[in-house]
């Protein structure tokens, strides 16, 4: 596409292609909204030696019907398979030429793909992935294979306790509502899923309007314009999804009897959406409780007890809705003490707050990680489509770091009472099959 043409579209958007609050010198991040509704969003690291771009479209397993469950995710591996002139291994061939990285991944909002390379690459990566995400192929043998591998990949999940234990409490958390649904769907309907179901299904929401491209490192802004002004050709802009939320109800106890030589629980509670104010108090509140190795979680229940391997704490997001959740395993003959450590830690949290101390050491790590994870083109490049695919905007990150350093003792205490005073959902997976009233002791709450 010529530069002239992409001129020509940019100029109908009027608007200020630098993000407010992006101080001059500052890498620069650009943003154009085309005509066609895609947005491109760019942040030039000119002392990179690579680029990374990635395509993201805002539909999810939550925007599946329940008979093609996993739907997107199945198109996620599809479209590496190869379009009309590319084959699967013409695609890996491109990319290994370049030294590069193709990737993809499928969450309940959104999909993305993705690509990694060296600088001079830009245009190729971009290429390809506009090419694999407008025009497979979709050849029914290579469906077929695909759903041999995907069936494969969830009987591997229902293989891992510690997976299987999420996929429950996701769905006490959200019962009878498609956030409550595993992304890889189900042997049945992955099994049973038409060529004609998934054609639809990207026809209708790989469109412009449901489209995010960002791309970091050495590059300038209107070279992805040039290679993206012209996707999906003359077809339809598209629209983004309708979605509604949850209701408030949730399943308290879910046990799953499995022959592990571990019980593993996960207890959840309805978090915060995207766009709620005190998302900054719970991550701070997310790493006292179990973000890290001076957590409260881990102290006490690895440290002092020894009671696990691994045990943490983590917040989710999504439009509408959001969960935090508490993860554990434990010999099942320690699962009572397990749940009687953890139920003091959340009750003196809620209590009692956290210390100045532990305000402070959650401050510098989350500051720390955050600017430590935004080293590369990759997690540059991630940070801008995630943002604009989840609230249409991008934060700098002076600007993330000044409001979580707002964020103070009482707003955490606030916080943690308004998600943990609320209804849990406990799911257990192990060999615990006597006398389950301490697992439905343990939902009721002190």
């Amino acid at each position: 596409m010529a530069v002239a043409v992409v001129a020509a579209e940019v100029a109908v958007v009027a608007a200020d292609p630098r993000v407010p609050g992006a101080p001059d010198g500052a890498p620069e991040i650009e943003r154009t909204d085309l005509p066609s509704g895609v947005r491109v969003v760019t942040e030039r690291m000119p002392d990179a030696r690579s680029v990374s771009a990635g395509l993201w479209f805002g539909v999810g397993s939550r925007d599946e019907a329940p008979a093609i469950a996993g739907v997107s995710h199945f198109l996620e591996h599809l479209l590496f398979k190869g379009t009309d002139e590319r084959s699967a291994r013409d695609i890996a061939r491109t990319v290994d030429a370049a030294g590069g990285e193709l990737n993809a991944y499928t969450t309940r909002e959104h999909t993305a793909y993705y690509t990694r390379l060296p600088a001079r690459h830009l245009r190729t990566g971009l290429d390809l992935l506009a090419d694999v995400v407008s025009e497979p192929a979709f050849r029914p043998d290579e469906i077929d294979a695909e759903r041999d591998v995907i069936v494969e990949e969830i009987l591997m999940s229902e293989d891992t306790p510690d997976d299987q234990v999420f996929t429950a409490l996701y769905e006490s958390l959200f019962p009878a509502h498609p956030l409550g649904r595993e992304t890889l769907g189900t042997r049945d309907t992955v099994e049973s899923m038409s060529r004609d179901a998934i054609v639809d299904f990207h026809g209708g929401w790989y469109r412009p309007a449901n489209l995010v491209v960002a791309a970091a490192g050495d590059l300038h802004h209107a070279e992805v314009l040039d290679a993206v002004v012209g996707l999906f050709g003359d077809g339809p802009a598209g629209r983004t999804p309708a979605r509604s939320a949850p209701g408030s109800d949730l399943v308290p106890l879910s046990v799953l009897h499995r022959p592990t030589e571990q019980a593993h629980v996960a207890i959840g509670w309805r978090g915060l959406p995207y766009g709620d104010d005190d998302r900054y108090a719970l991550a701070v509140a997310n790493h006292v409780l179990g973000g890290g190795l001076s957590s409260r979680l881990f102290q006490e229940v690895r440290e002092e007890r020894g009671l696990a391997y691994t045990v943490f704490s983590a917040p989710s997001s999504y439009g509408d809705a959001g969960s935090l959740s508490v993860y554990a395993g434990t010999s099942p003959e320690r699962l009572d003490e397990l749940l009687s450590v953890v139920e003091g830690v959340l009750g003196d949290l809620v209590d009692h707050g956290i210390t100045e101390v532990e305000h402070e050491v959650a401050l510098g790590c989350i500051e720390g990680s955050m600017v430590l994870g935004l080293e590369d083109s990759g997690s540059r490049m991630a940070r801008l489509g995630n943002a604009v695919m989840a609230r249409d905007e991008i934060v700098a990150v002076d600007e993330h770091l000044r409001r979580y350093r707002e964020v103070t003792v009482d707003d955490v205490q606030r916080v943690l009472a308004r998600v943990l005073t609320a209804p849990r959902s406990v799911a257990v997976v192990g060999p615990f099959g006597g006398d389950e009233a301490v697992l439905t002791d343990f939902v009721a709450g002190p």
